[in-house]
Parts: C-alpha cells; structure tokens; sequence
C-alpha cells in the first residue's frame, strides 16, 4: 500500500469529495456463499430443551470449633483427604450462584432445625441440554448430564419446567432419556448420520454455561473419530462448551445428525474441536431405553489390539487392516469357537473389520444368542470359525430401577454418627498400628463432616480406641454441647476431625 505525505492526502481528500458521489460497489455487493441459519433456529429452536439436575445433600454442620469458619474446615479436608468439605445449599460462604443464575440450592430445599439438623435439601449439580424426541415428551441427552442426579428438571423455550423421569442411561455411549408429562411438544425431525459430508455447515443449539437457547455453527471437521468402543464420533468445529452437552447437532435441513457430547480442551473450554455421537447410534440405544430401560449388547470375550504395518507385513497380512487377538478369556465364546491369541479378525458376519475399533461395534449390536461366523487370518490364510454371541454383563444399564427404590443405608445409633467394626491382627500388623477400629457406616455428624467407610478410628479425645466395644463406651458418654476431636486415618494420612456430638434422637 502507497503512503501518501500528509499534505497530498488532504489535498486528494478534497478533490474527491468535490466529485459526484459514486456508489461503493464492493461493500454494497451481497455476500456469496455464506449460509443463513435465521430459518433453521426457528424450526428446530422451540425442540431444544434445558436440563437442571439436582443431588440430595445434608445441610452443613453449624458450631464449628472456635476461630474455625466453613472456609477454613473446606481447606483442612482438601489437604487431610484430598476432598471438599460437604456443602450445604448456600455454598461455602452461604451464599452462591445456581448454574441458572440464582441463589442458593435446587428446588425442594428447606432450612434446617437445630445447629445440626441432618435435614435433606435439594443442591444443583449440573446443567446441560437436550432435545425432543417425541411429541409425547421424551427426551434425549447425554448420560453424564444426567449421572447420579436424584432429580431431573427440564426446562422448555416457553419457559415451562418439568420434573423428569429417568427413563435409562447408557454409559458405554453415554446416551440417556428422560421422560416429561406433556403432550404436542415440537418434536426435532431425525437425519443419517452415514449421509453427512466433511465440510457441510453444521450448528449446534444448548445451554453452554447455563445460557439457554445459545447458537454456535461450523463445519463438520472429520468423520469416523474413534475416541470410545462404540462411538465413531462427528468431529466439528462447532463451538461447544460445558452445558451443550446432550444437546443436537443439526444439518442444514434442520434434521439432527449428533449430541454434542465432548470437546477437546486443554483449559476446560472450547478449543476448536468437539465431537458428537452420530444420531443413527444415539437413536438404537434410546430405542433400548425406551423399550427395556437398558441397552443389551453382544460380546465375544476377546482382548483385541490394532493392526500396524509392521504386524502386518511379519504375518503376510496383504495390508494392515482387522483386529489382532491378544487374549481369550477361557470359556468364553471365542474360546468355544477355537479362535487364538495371535489371531487377526478380518470379518464378522461378513462386514469387513477394517480397524480394531470395528469389532465391539459390530459385535455389541449384534443380539445376544445369535450364531455369527468369524473371518481371521492364521498363519498366512484365512479361515472362518462359527461362534455364538454372549451378553455383554450390564454395568450402570440398570441405573434407573435403581435410583426408584433406593436402599436405606445403615444407620449408626452412637452420638458421632459412627458405625464401627474391630480391626484383625493382620490388619492392625499391616497398618503399624496398634490400635483402633475400622468404620463401617456413617451418618449424622459424622457423615456431614466428611468421614467415610473404611476410615480407622484411632482416638476419641484423649482417648485411645482399642476396640467396637470400648468405642461405643466412650462415645455413650460424650457431651452434646462440646466439640470432641477424632483421630482419623485415611491410608496413609492421619489428622485429627472435630465433631459435635448428636443429642440422643437427633438426626
């Protein structure tokens, strides 16, 4: 670019603005190419859904020793035990914001009664999104929106909230439904992920940080991402971030295509890369869900590995492709079958396995009880083996019947909340210790204070504990009105936690 002297700037200024006035051509010719995403937000906006979780929490223990504020017992536990201290509704300073902005707790909290009232009160745990599946109001997001929530709010554009019912969850491709009372709700129109294209437009509508209805869009970056056995995940450069997660990616004809679900990051926020899990795998678990409330899968019980070049070439393999056996579990249906560690699987079922990440795929969608033929590659040939799928063993599939009924837990009937059981002779040998007891179960005081199962109790005040018995001794006598310190320890920690002892028929 010319630098024109100041002077002849001034002077070229003036003639030009003695000419008549010529438009700007440039700036007034309309953008070429760029997509309007006005119409789509408006079609699929109202389908997209806020989801609040909620966990029941005991509210925090009043009457802290002397000088010591909730601040100061917050950091003594993370540097005892490495966790922080149990918060009540209003945080740690009683005061707070809610992921939606507002004071305190969840809906349902109450105050509590007394200095250590053990009353339950709801606390929001999380934020994200989610979207319409049916008119009917069931709704799909991602399972760790949604993990060890006690209640499940969501939340509609015209600003009406449900509480939900947890319909299942699916953990392996984090996959979860909830269902709401309602009825005529705008249900998102479903696409074929197999059907999209790097490069295509893409955009993504959620609650990143809790600001609802929030729009980002990009471009689909790359297909086929395996970052987990069953998730050939979209990878985009949509901008995602905490709070998106469950919440639809959608193409240009307004048809979801993924659930935002994860994001690289290396600060917690959004780098330029996300992934969502493609919709034709979403909506084979949700159908599950919505059926059982469980995903059933198949399994071979084999320990598979990739194929590199180098592997490849030393077998005779014509290229690196399929799925190398590193191990059988014995009795399982590749044991049965006859296939061996060492073996590459070329094929199931007659699909071919390109990479390793294929086969859990294949094999997890196929029914259990289902006789299946195996292409693996032995000694420089191929042979086909018959083998007959087995059920993948659940592992949080059943979460939801699970959370309806929940089990009492123990109840401690001494003044600190504390169940206790004697420690073995080897034990206490292994430990270098020579006395004190293990705890079993907590609750009240001791529960709120952070203590948990398999603690050892080694002091109560300046007393030694020596046994269950002598343990429940001293606590029986113990004033209620007074601070008494417990000696505690966690491996190889120990530290001593101060805690008021419950009236007799306190909670």
């Amino acid at each position: 670019m010319t630098i024109l002297p100041l002077r002849k700037f001034l002077a070229a200024a003036v003639v030009a603005a003695c000419l008549p006035f010529a438009p700007h051509t440039a700036s007034a010719a309309p953008a070429a190419n760029l997509p309007d995403f006005t119409d789509l937000v408006d079609k699929v906006g109202p389908s997209v859904v806020n989801i609040r979780t909620t966990t029941r929490v005991t509210l925090s223990q009043r009457g802290l020793p002397p000088g010591m504020d909730n601040g100061d017992m917050s950091e003594f536990f993370r540097r005892f035990f490495g966790i922080p201290l149990p918060q009540g509704p209003q945080g740690p300073q009683g005061g707070g914001q809610s992921p939606r902005g507002g004071q305190g707790g969840g809906q349902g909290g109450g105050q509590d009664s007394g200095p250590d009232s053990g009353n339950d009160t709801e606390q929001n745990s999380g934020v994200g999104s989610g979207f319409i599946m049916t008119s009917d109001g069931y709704v799909m997001t991602n399972a760790h929106v949604v993990d060890d929530a006690d209640s499940i709010y969501v939340t509609l554009t015209d600003k009406r909230e449900f509480k939900a019912k947890l319909i299942g969850v699916d953990d392996r491709t984090d996959v979860a439904v909830v269902k709401i009372q309602a009825s005529n709700l705008p249900a998102v129109a479903i696409g074929d992920s197999n059907k999209v294209r790097v490069g295509e437009w893409v955009v993504a509508i959620g609650s990143p940080f809790g600001l609802e209805n929030t729009v980002t869009a990009g471009i689909v970056s790359a297909k086929g991402r395996d970052t987990g056995d069953y998730l050939p995940f979209i990878q985009t450069d949509v901008a995602v971030n905490p709070g998106n997660s469950g919440g639809p990616l959608i193409n240009m004809q307004g048809e979801v295509i993924g659930i935002n679900s994860q994001i690289y990051s290396r600060t917690g926020g959004f780098m330029g890369i996300s992934f969502a899990i493609p919709i034709d795998e979403a909506m084979r678990v949700a159908d599950q869900l919505k059926a059982t409330g469980k995903v059933t899968r198949g399994r071979i019980a084999v320990a598979i590995g990739e194929v590199t070049k180098d592997v490849a070439d030393s077998l005779g393999l014509p290229k690196a492709q399929g799925a190398l056996v590193s191990s059988v579990e014995p009795g399982g249906p590749a044991d049965k079958a006859g296939i061996q560690p060492g073996d590459i699987i070329l094929k199931f079922n007659g699909q071919t396995v390109d990479a390793a990440t294929d086969l859990p795929r294949m094999v997890g969608d196929t029914k259990p009880g289902t006789k299946s033929t195996i292409t693996v590659w032995r000694k420089g040939s191929t042979r086909d083996l018959p083998i007959t799928v087995a059920e993948m063993q659940s592992d949080k599939n059943a979460k939801a019947d699970q959370r309806k009924t929940p089990e009492p837990k123990p109840r401690a009937s001494n003044a600190l909340g504390l169940a206790v059981t004697d420690l073995s002779a080897d034990q206490l040998s292994q430990l270098k210790i020579k006395g004190g007891v293990m705890v079993d179960s907590v609750d009240g005081p001791a529960a709120r204070a952070g203590l948990q199962k398999g603690d050892i109790i080694l002091r109560v005040g300046d007393t030694d504990v020596t046994s269950a018995k002598q343990f429940l001794e001293i606590t029986s006598h113990l004033d209620s009105q007074k601070m008494v310190a417990i000696l505690v320890r966690r491996g190889d920690n120990t530290q001593f936690v101060p805690l008021r002892p419950r009236n007799p028929g306190q909670k």
